[in-house]
């Protein structure tokens, strides 16, 4: 349970879920292909297991809903609105819109071109699951606690990215 102290007294007290992935990844292909493939957000909708939907509003947010099996608690399905936060030859970040309190949704890609057919990609994903109480976010939550429900979440993001990683060099390593 994360607490914020305040003046001398508890202000609030949330329950809080962080999971994340990062690593870095080589493809045998040129820069351009690779930083195309990573700036089109429907390649993750389509590659990446557990990403039920990716919808890109007028406005440029990108709606991302995510489920995961998560032990203890059972299949968890979150909505994540996220925008374009750097879009550049080097790198490219989505990230939380300001408004967003709750469902919090990061990721990043930057390109180092190795040489001409082979690109080295940093690859990080970070999820935040923020409520007020653990109930908010499951009935079940409580009882698994943050740090399990964390920890098992990080693993299936990890399994999730892996997966969508290996599709990705199998469709950019022809």
């Amino acid at each position: 349970m994360s607490v914020d102290v305040g003046h001398g007294h508890f202000s609030r007290i949330m329950f809080t879920v962080k999971a994340g992935y990062t690593n870095q990844i080589e493809m045998r292909s040129g820069i351009d292909q690779v930083r195309e493939f990573f700036a089109d957000v429907t390649n993750f909708a389509e590659l990446m297991p557990g990403i039920s939907q990716i919808h890109l509003d007028a406005s440029g947010v990108a709606h991302w809903k995510i489920q995961a099996e998560i032990p203890l608690v059972g299949k968890m399905l979150q909505k994540f609105a996220v925008e374009l936060a750097e879009n550049s030859n080097e790198r490219i970040e989505w990230s939380p819109v300001a408004s967003e309190t709750g469902n919090l949704l990061r990721y990043s890609a930057d390109f180092l071109e190795k040489a001409k057919d082979l690109t080295i990609v940093h690859f990080s994903q970070m999820v935040e699951l923020r409520r007020k109480n653990a109930r908010d976010l499951h009935y079940l939550a409580g009882l698994a606690g943050e740090s399990l429900i964390s920890h098992e979440m990080t693993k299936r993001i990890t399994e999730m990215i892996k997966v969508f990683i290996d599709r990705a060099k199998e469709r950019l390593e022809k």
